[in-house]
């Protein structure tokens, strides 16, 4: 019998588990977080847009970070 190990995240201080695997691009959207205008932070580095295709990692920490302006 196989089974399957959750992956839990961690996105913008909230934890999360996903029973099947999925990429940050489906995590985004799974959440509903926007996926214009943001940039991601995985465990404290720039995650590039480029990459948003690829499987999220068990135990990541994620900042959602979006642009804010006035000064």
């Amino acid at each position: 019998m196989t089974s399957t190990i959750p992956i839990g995240v961690t996105v913008n201080g909230v934890d999360h588990e996903f029973a099947e695997p999925l990429s940050v691009r489906e995590l985004l959207a799974k959440l509903e977080l926007p996926c214009q205008g943001v940039a991601l932070a995985v465990d404290g580095a720039v995650f590039s847009k480029s990459r948003w295709d690829e499987p999220v990692g068990r135990g990541w920490t994620i900042e959602v970070l979006t642009a804010v302006q006035g000064g």
